[in-house]
């Protein structure tokens, strides 16, 4: 009879557990938290955006690409969405994005833990995993709640993004304590920080833009959405999908800058098309205060600042100003640039970039290639996704790969 330690009962450990279960072997959950999928119910805001339509690879960072594109294939991603049919799951699908149709996170959580209960796999919570040691063809575990020996591991304690739900890196000193090497782990979906004197006076706006981000002056991405404009930079969701980039940008000492443009509406591709439409305005409102001119559009916050920004009064008229003052307010509304000067947190960060090397993993199994019967899941590894569903989706997939792997140890089991 196999034995199966699940290390973490957070979205991958949960998965790990339903599919490693058999009527053969006993598999137990060790969760360091009161109780299972914390951070579960805090994603989507609540609602959980556990799925998204568009799996392109172009949605998911990390050094190994190649690699988990043999994670990623369809084939698994029609197992997952017809796993969470068969446990009672109905989906509500807008834009492509996932949720449960109740719009509750906890739909999700409360049909895992069904599935986990009808199972008969054992949770233990407030279990803190100290040290784990393989001796033979067992694994010893030492945790806050006695010695456990096992014969099978299962490694899915996230990553160190925030902590208040229990992740602090843990799993990261499990895997190089087998030898594993790690990829730098920094902050990703997480708010950017700003160099600039202007944040108190835009801070509290929120605004539909479109965001180039640029690395050492190289163009490297465009993101389009609501950003709220803050007094120590800018978040959102769009901002969110730069900020992995950002930060391995920075720690390289790159020079990462983000021009914002405030009129995506025109869909302007030069700053001359915002120049003529500016002109257009002005056929009507030209002999007005340029503050009134710009604020059918503009949050009057923001007005103000990029009116500070080129030194021109608000007072002023469209028709008083130089053709070079017309096209600074334009290049501004087009292309305002920002410098990043750093991320927030790990605590304000909803996953990580970096983690354990996908190159030391079997990608059918997420088993060690260093060490029989021990595997890793979720947010534990070099992956990490945009918003949208992207990284539960990874946590579900390599989740079930762990727990399919585990399978190979009892041949004759059916799941």
């Amino acid at each position: 009879m196999q034995k199966v330690a699940v290390i973490g009962g957070g979205a991958s450990g949960l998965m790990a557990a339903i599919y490693a279960k058999t009527n053969r072997n006993e598999v137990v959950i060790l969760e360091r938290n009161n109780i299972c999928a914390k951070k579960l119910l805090m994603t989507g805001n609540g609602r959980c955006n556990y799925w998204n339509q568009n799996q392109s690879l172009e949605k998911y960072h990390s050094k190994s690409k190649l690699i988990l594109k043999q994670i990623l294939t369809q084939d698994y991603q029609t197992e997952v969405l017809q796993f969470f049919e068969k446990i009672g799951i109905v989906p509500k699908i807008r834009d492509g994005y996932y949720y449960p149709y109740s719009n509750q996170a906890t739909s999700i959580k409360e049909a895992l833990l069904s599935e986990v209960k009808s199972r008969g796999i054992g949770i233990i919570t407030n279990c803190m995993v100290e040290g784990i040691r393989k001796e033979k063809d067992q694994f010893q575990l030492t945790t806050s709640c006695g010695d456990m020996y096992f014969t099978q591991v299962i490694v899915a304690t996230g990553s160190c993004a925030c902590p208040k739900t229990g992740s602090d890196g843990n799993g990261y000193q499990i895997a190089t304590s087998f030898g594993h090497s790690i990829v730098p782990v920094l902050p990703s979906l997480v708010p950017l920080k700003i160099d600039a004197s202007f944040l108190k006076d835009w801070s509290g706006v929120r605004s539909d833009v479109e965001l180039t981000l640029y690395d050492n002056h190289q163009l490297v991405k465009k993101e389009r959405g609501e950003i709220q404009l803050t007094d120590y930079g800018i978040s959102g969701i769009c901002v969110f999908n730069f900020s992995g980039i950002v930060a391995r940008g920075l720690q390289n000492r790159h020079i990462m800058q983000i021009a914002i443009n405030f009129v995506p509406f025109l869909n302007a591709e030069r700053v001359e098309d915002v120049l003529s439409f500016l002109l257009q305005r002005a056929r009507y409102l030209g002999n007005r205060p340029i503050d009134q001119m710009l604020e059918g559009f503009l949050n009057y916050k923001l007005i103000y600042v990029i009116l500070k920004q080129i030194s021109i009064k608000k007072e002023n008229t469209w028709n008083t100003l130089t053709k070079e003052q017309q096209r600074k307010i334009a290049n501004c509304l087009f292309a305002f640039q920002v410098d990043i000067i750093d991320t927030k947190s790990f605590d304000h960060a909803q996953v990580c970039s970096g983690g354990m090397s996908l190159l030391e993993i079997d990608p059918l199994t997420m088993e060690s290639v260093n060490v029989d019967g021990l595997y890793f899941t979720g947010e534990l590894l070099d992956v990490d996704g945009d918003c949208g569903g992207y990284n539960l989706s990874f946590a579900w997939i390599s989740g079930m790969l762990a727990g399919k792997g585990v399978l190979k140890y009892d041949p004759n089991s059916t799941n």
